[in-house]
Parts: C-alpha cells; sequence; structure tokens
C-alpha cells in the first residue's frame, strides 16, 4: 500500500522537476519517488557510519587493522 507525503521545494528546484517532467513526459512524482529511493539508502548508510564513529569516539565500540578483520573473514588470500 502507498502512502501519500507532501514537501516544500524551492522555486528553483521545483521549476527544474517540472520541466524534466514535461520533457521526458513523466510525472514530477516519478521522479521525486525515483530520487528518494535512489538516495535513501545512502542517508542511511551514512547514519549508521556517524552513529558508529561517535560510539568509537566515546570508547564504546573498537577498531581492529584491516589485516585481522580480513584474516577473520578469510579474505586473507
Amino acid at each position: 500500500m502507498a502512502k501519500q507525503t507532501a514537501i516544500r521545494l524551492s522555486d528553483e528546484t521545483y521549476e527544474r522537476l517540472q520541466a524534466l517532467a514535461a520533457r521526458t513526459g513523466r510525472t514530477a512524482t516519478f521522479y521525486i519517488r525515483q530520487a528518494i529511493e535512489e538516495h535513501l539508502e545512502d542517508l542511511e548508510d551514512i547514519y549508521l557510519a556517524e552513529s558508529v564513529l561517535e560510539k568509537i569516539q566515546r570508547g564504546e565500540m573498537g577498531t581492529r587493522p584491516l589485516k585481522e578483520a580480513m584474516e577473520e573473514l578469510g579474505l586473507d588470500d
């Protein structure tokens, strides 16, 4: 089931989006959905990386050398 949401865009972004939709015959909604779906995973990865970095800086999580991790995972060949 699809959900609906609303967003605010700058005038420039809105005009660019409308122009793209007009040139390609697709809807602005198509491009908004495509942009979110393509970039959401990147944003999630960034959030996770920042969270891990904060834990390392607070001493709640440690690090180890790459060579050691590769050996443990059997990637040292």
